[in-house]
């Protein structure tokens, strides 16, 4: 059971590793992670797949749980003045006619006339060139293309049963404004979050799990004082970049990108992104906007009620304007899962380690029997019950030891526990620290005490 690490081995990106990003294999070297240890696997992959819908397997659906409930442990369990609530996914017409989605939600589609191809047209580094089969001057004229998925409700399709799946979780918030204000006796500056399932009909999904039709988001609304909203921006602007450091992104793979004037949104005062460095580049983590008070005042002027404040203490009412930290879970967790990817030398072989925070890691611990002997299993499972009730733990009896423990590395594992022959005789067992390989052999009595002291961290 001993290893021993390289001086190398010391957390950072390996020079390798950084080739490997600005090539691509680095993206495929964490896709195929993915799908070998049950992270990710394409949807419907037995008919052949369908584009740009992922499902979640065993380890990935643990892990995807973690990073939403590191996200509301931040802004909702630890925040007294954020509520939360879980809002319908479907929603009539009249919703997105006052949101604006309707008329402005859009993105310049254009085909390609010899290959068939869809392009948005924003994306094109060349407006005459087909990316897909290389033709020039194929490219029809752009036509806005609208993003929402549209279907019926009830036994006939027509019209008047026209609903649209969500694609975000924010209406929900802002039309349950008043019910939620009332409900919980709330005074701005408050917030209201939401975790859910959003819908988008994307022109051009891709790059695995980082842009998908259907996906999950992590938004907060958070309502304040007109006089206040410029100060909340820069707030929650530095809030949610810390909160990616500080579940163990590195610095220099985050950026805060302001939007110029061009490409905020129709509601937006001001909107930054917090970006993450990508394989193929910068792309969008998280965006935070100041959207006024445009949507409440929308949605009062289209449903008839009012969408505002009184302040019983001062005599003014107003309505509120909004700051809204809007991030992806699973973009997210593809983020952490490329910051976390490492591969080093141990012994002369290879050793790939997912270095997860304790909080996003599928597993906080493994409990490994050193041999299937029924006696030695019996007792690893004692373990096994002892920490269960505390944290997600796995437990593992195929292979050699050595194998099980770089399995648990790719997984994430931060502690692995090792019932051995001698653990029927002293009652202790041997924990190995994932990042550092070290070993420390306690008591099973203490071994709860002795994690959790290194998993409230």
């Amino acid at each position: 059971m001993v290893e021993t690490a390289p001086s190398a081995a010391t957390g950072d990106t390996p020079a390798g590793d950084l080739a490997a990003e600005q090539n691509g294999e680095r993206l495929d070297a964490v896709v195929n992670l993915c799908k070998r240890r049950g992270f990710v696997f394409q949807s419907a992959e037995i008919y052949g797949g369908f584009r740009s819908t992922y499902d979640y397997g065993p380890v990935g659906a643990l892990m995807l749980r973690n990073v939403k409930e590191a996200w509301w442990r931040a802004m909702v369990q630890l925040r007294p003045d954020v509520v939360g609530i879980d809002a319908a996914i479907l929603s009539p017409p009249a919703v997105w006619e006052a949101s604006g989605h309707l008329e402005s939600f859009t993105d310049p589609l254009v085909v390609c006339r010899e290959c068939g191809r869809r392009h948005r047209e924003d994306q094109l580094e060349d407006s005459e060139l087909c990316p897909e089969c290389g033709s020039r001057g194929t490219l029809g004229e752009p036509r806005q293309f609208n993003l929402m998925f549209r279907t019926h409700a009830g036994p006939v399709v027509e019209t008047g049963a026209e609903v649209y799946l969500r694609p975000e979780t924010a209406q929900g918030m802002f039309v349950n404004f008043a019910n939620v204000q009332r409900a919980c006796r709330l005074r701005p500056p408050f917030g209201v979050a939401q975790i859910g399932k959003s819908f988008r009909n994307e022109i051009t999904p891709g790059n695995f799990i980082f842009r998908t039709r259907e996906f999950e988001q992590m938004e907060l609304e958070f309502f304040v004082p007109p006089a206040e909203a410029s100060g909340w921006f820069e707030y929650w602007c530095a809030e949610r970049l810390g909160w990616y450091v500080g579940l163990g992104i590195p610095e220099d793979l985050l950026r805060l990108r302001p939007h110029g004037p061009d490409e905020r949104s129709h509601y937006s005062d001001a909107t930054s992104d917090v970006e993450f460095r990508y394989p193929w580049g910068w792309g969008e983590l998280e965006g935070v906007a100041n959207r006024t008070d445009y949507d409440l005042r929308r949605h009062a002027e289209h449903s008839g009620e009012k969408l505002e404040y009184f302040d019983a203490a001062t005599g003014e009412r107003y309505v509120p304007h909004v700051i809204e930290p809007a991030a992806g879970a699973t973009r997210a967790m593809m983020a952490f899962l490329l910051a976390a990817y490492h591969t080093e030398e141990v012994r002369g072989e290879t050793r790939t380690v997912l270095r997860l925070h304790h909080r996003l890691a599928p597993y906080q611990a493994a409990v490994l029997p050193l041999s299937r002997k029924e006696h030695l299993i019996e007792r690893a499972r004692q373990v096994l019950g002892t920490l269960a009730p505390h944290w997600m733990v796995d437990f593992d009896v195929t292979q050699s030891i050595g194998r099980r423990y770089r399995r648990q590395d790719e997984l994430g594992t931060p502690y692995c526990v090792t019932v051995d022959f001698e653990t029927l005789e002293d009652g202790a067992v041997t924990v190995r620290d994932r990042d550092s390989m070290a070993q420390d052999r306690l008591a099973i009595d203490d071994l709860v005490g002795y994690l959790h002291e290194r998993l409230a961290r």
